[in-house]
């Protein structure tokens, strides 16, 4: 037979003093006085009490959990793009440091939305922070609706007034492009992201706004085999193009990886550009020019609005982090 696990009245037994006290310690009540609090909890440690997160949320209406909503199926979250886990990351690491657990919830689907919608709607999380939004997602603002604190990762489109946080997309992009024109380059065409996602439209802005000639626009999905086929695509209709600047890194060395085919020189017959600077730009051949964004901080800012939200705090929004290009050999 198990040891009887502790419970409030134990404590309180052996501390000497009333279950209310031991009840308002172990909740972060700051209305115990020092002596009487380091009194139930030397008890507490000596019994081995642990409290009931159930009842104690009743009590603080909190539950001390905070949701990631990823808005893509898993075999994309699970892939060879180190975006995802970046910005995972960092969200673990500013929620461990406030105490908090983080709930991973996939959720590619209309029926999955439903079931986040009916998740947070229990009670079971403090907030949610979603990521990767595609389109005009109806699903931050029935959140907001329900109460819920609700950040996103990156703007969400239409008129949507909740808080975000996100890169300089646009300005990373159009520097870039400058940079192309800058080296003597002629003919620069893009590589696109998806254009229901906003990273993808701020990128593609970034490109128009600094194309110094008619554009010339190729669309792929972030991932390494659009980037190839896309390059192709490219190749194809003009082959007198000089330079080329992807959305993504992983678009990139596709893209590297069809100039190689073809017999095209990088960055002599072709210069190369990247965004994101992950583990795929320094590794790539040639290791890849790209737009570098704060992947890992970018998580950690989400976590870090998202807890002040919770805790009825204003934020700041939009958040925003600053992009760099980082130049290597692809241009």
């Amino acid at each position: 037979m198990g040891r009887e696990r502790p419970t409030l009245e134990m404590v309180a037994s052996h501390a000497g003093v009333s279950r209310a006290t031991v009840s308002r310690v172990v909740n972060g009540s700051e209305s115990v006085a020092p002596h009487l609090r380091e009194v139930v909890m030397r008890s507490v440690d000596a019994l081995g009490y642990v409290p009931n997160q159930a009842a104690r949320s009743l009590v603080t209406q909190r539950t001390d959990a905070i949701a990631l909503v990823v808005s893509e199926p898993q075999s994309r979250i699970f892939s060879d793009d180190p975006y995802f886990a970046g910005v995972i990351h960092g969200v673990s690491l500013e929620l461990e440091a406030a105490g908090k657990q983080l709930v991973l919830i996939m959720s590619a689907s209309g029926e999955s939305h439903a079931r986040v919608e009916r998740y947070a709607a229990g009670g079971h999380v403090d907030g949610v922070m979603l990521f990767s939004i595609h389109g005009e997602d109806p699903l931050p603002a029935k959140l907001e609706r329900m109460g819920i604190p609700v950040v996103c990762n990156g703007r969400p489109l239409g008129s949507s007034t909740l808080p975000y946080v996100d890169a300089t997309n646009e300005l990373g992009a159009e520097n870039a492009v400058r940079y192309l024109f800058e080296q003597g380059r002629t003919k620069v065409a893009t590589i696109a992201g998806p254009a229901d996602m906003v990273a993808g439209i701020d990128r593609l802005n970034g490109y128009l706004t600094a194309v110094t000639h008619e554009p010339v626009i190729a669309y792929g999905d972030f991932t390494r085999r659009s980037g190839a086929l896309a390059m192709q695509s490219l190749l194809e209709l003009h082959p007198d193009l000089d330079a080329v600047f992807a959305a993504s890194d992983l678009m990139a060395d596709g893209a590297l990886r069809t100039l190689r085919q073809v017999g095209r020189r990088v960055p002599e017959d072709v210069a190369v550009i990247g965004f994101d600077d992950n583990t795929v730009a320094a590794f790539a051949d040639p290791p890849l020019t790209t737009v570098r964004q704060p992947i890992q901080e970018i998580g950690r800012s989400l976590a870090r609005q998202l807890l002040k939200l919770a805790a009825g705090e204003q934020v700041e929004s939009p958040y925003m982090l600053p992009t760099e290009l980082i130049v290597r050999e692809s241009a």
